[in-house]
């Protein structure tokens, strides 16, 4: 049976592929889950959380921490909403919200 695309994701996107910083990557998306599974069920984290508990100069972070949510939701770990509604990840725009599936 051949794999899904998401279960063959290592990036979000060629942007992502070419910062090369999975060491980086891996922290954001390690302190989304954890932060994430800390919380009652069905609830948001904003991505700026994420990035303020990474580091103290977190605003250069807030892409890296976006396309760390991306690859959440390729993988089948999280959705990421608007309003309350999940969105398609490649084309949202402006504030989003993450949530565990």
């Amino acid at each position: 049976m051949p794999k899904s695309p998401a279960e063959g994701a290592r990036y979000c996107s060629e942007r992502c592929r070419r910062s090369r910083r999975p060491k980086l990557d891996a922290e954001l998306e390690e302190t989304m889950v954890r932060m994430l599974e800390a919380r009652a069920r069905g609830k948001t984290l904003c991505p700026s959380e994420v990035a303020r508990a990474v580091a103290d100069d977190w605003r250069p972070l807030m892409e890296r921490t976006r396309c760390a949510a991306r690859r959440l939701v390729a993988a089948g770990r999280a959705h990421i909403v608007q309003g309350g509604q999940i969105v398609d990840p490649s084309t949202a725009k402006g504030p989003i919200r993450i949530r565990l599936r």
